[in-house]
């Protein structure tokens, strides 16, 4: 087994004091890199040691894979944990850890690699006999073949960028009049963002469910997956609110998505942490989507239900350890569900908040987990992911779980800034989540902001009128004589 003694967390905000917290308790030492907008962060005060690396955009700071290098090296580091976002799927990067003989807490490189490529995951998988979405088997920017490709599958089509993620260069095409300018924008927008234009067709799915699963993988060869996540409330294809388990899994429709889950994982050598995402549609179909070969944002709900702190198997497994259960051994306990807790404006087509948080309280409690990234007095930074913090609630079922959120999102003060905060407690409310009958359109199919500002209105005059009664019942209490 490899001795790891001190940890860099190759990141900031919330997941870098996510990792940290679960470092100390393991005992490991950890350091803390940052930019000079955040010096004053959270994570950078926890951390044993923490070095400055440049300035706020995260080109000239987070994303310097050879400058964290040398900090490592120079701080005599054994091992990097990347979190998500940033250097987290850059195969490059862990390429140079492992070059330099630093444990990147993560797949080796030539999994991220794989999997960082739709079109090369999709191959990868195939000799698996895991249900795919019909599409292209190859990249594609020729307009005229992507055209027909299209009419052969059939409209609606998705166009989607090869080297994508978080919705960028992704197209959706409802009939051929109007292909070749999406084609045109997807293209444009892939080679923006990613610098690869190269993208690949699929059949639309019209009605898909966003399933996760959860695995984990040793050295040794040993590969479970932890269950479920359900990620279907997304604005502008990003995840907003997410739960475990999905309310609409059946027990053996659950073995199965794990245990294609559980193949993928093979098909790439995968060790550490990871997900997979399938789409499942209104027949309770899957498609395997991607895979993120990394631990994600909406972990904590799985930790929730299993009692498994994700981070500590990540550094077990870092370490060269053995798996220490079996799949036999895990089962779900509970519910849990997560809010991404956004500086955007749910209101204003959830454009980014920028400001100072005048207040900043976090609500508290059984069955309540924030992670968290911000006090009380710090302005928003304008170079980064929006989120603030992650709104964690655990109860025994599910309509538990959703009223304690809107309970704790009541209990959550943040002025100086709008926040997703309200965008939750419509959701929670809405039948159509409360009954489970909803899919990845729930946004456009069920929000608008007049509906939040009604209902907003609404929670404003009951609360104004109990507190007039609340006035009233107290004044005639101390009117009573002796």
């Amino acid at each position: 087994m490899i001795n790891i003694k001190k940890i860099l967390i190759a990141n900031r905000g919330e997941i870098a004091l996510r990792v940290m917290r679960t470092a100390k308790k393991m005992g490991i030492q950890t350091v803390a890199v940052y930019s000079d907008i955040d010096r004053h962060s959270p994570h950078v005060k926890f951390a044993d040691e923490a070095v400055l690396i440049g300035e706020a955009p995260s080109s000239t700071s987070y994303l310097l894979g050879q400058k964290i290098i040398d900090v490592s090296k120079s701080l005599h580091v054994d091992a990097i944990h990347p979190g998500y976002g940033f250097l987290s799927e850059n195969a490059d990067f862990a390429e140079l850890c492992e070059t330099n003989a630093i444990i990147f807490i993560g797949p080796k490189s030539k999994a991220i690699k794989i999997m960082g490529s739709k079109l090369a995951a999709k191959e990868a998988v195939s000799a698996y006999d895991i249900p795919l979405v019909p599409g292209t088997e190859e990249a594609i920017t020729d307009i005229p073949e992507a055209k027909k490709i299209a009419n052969e599958i059939g409209f609606p089509i998705l166009i989607k960028a090869s080297a994508g993620g978080g919705g960028k260069g992704m197209r959706i095409v409802e009939n051929a009049t109007e292909f070749e300018s999406q084609m045109d924008r997807a293209i444009s927008e892939a080679v923006n963002a990613f610098g690869d234009g190269s993208v690949f067709i699929e059949k639309y799915v019209g009605k898909p469910r966003h399933i996760e699963i959860q695995v984990m993988a040793d050295k040794h060869g040993n590969i479970i997956h932890l269950f479920e996540r359900e990620c279907s409330i997304q604005r502008r294809h990003q995840k907003v609110v997410e739960e475990a388990p999905s309310s609409v899994l059946t027990p053996q429709l659950r073995h199965d998505m794990g245990e294609a889950a559980v193949k993928v994982a093979k098909a790439c050598d995968y060790v550490g942490a990871g997900t997979v995402e399938f789409l499942l549609d209104e027949n309770h179909n899957f498609y395997f989507l991607e895979m993120n070969t990394r631990l994600q944002v909406e972990h904590p709900v799985t930790e929730l239900i299993t009692g498994i702190d994700l981070v500590e198997l990540q550094i077990k497994v870092a370490r060269g350890e053995k798996l220490p259960i079996k799949q036999s051994d895990l089962k779900i306990n509970g519910h849990a569900l997560e809010l991404r807790v956004y500086a955007e404006d749910p209101i204003n087509d959830f454009l980014p908040s920028v400001g100072n948080l005048k207040t900043y309280k976090i609500p508290e409690g059984k069955g309540i987990r924030v992670d968290n990234g911000f006090e009380q007095g710090m302005d928003i930074p304008i170079y980064y992911d929006p989120m603030l913090a992650k709104l964690v609630t655990y109860g025994k079922n599910r309509e538990e779980a959703i009223e304690l959120m809107i309970e704790a999102i009541a209990d959550y003060e943040v002025e100086g800034v709008e926040t997703t905060l309200p965008f939750g407690t419509y959701v929670c409310k809405h039948e159509a989540f409360r009954s489970g009958n909803f899919d990845t359109h729930f946004v456009k199919n069920h929000y608008a902001p007049e509906n939040l500002l009604r209902q907003q209105k609404t929670e404003a005059k009951i609360a104004a009128m109990v507190a007039v009664r609340t006035y009233i019942e107290e004044q005639k209490v101390l009117r009573v004589p002796d």
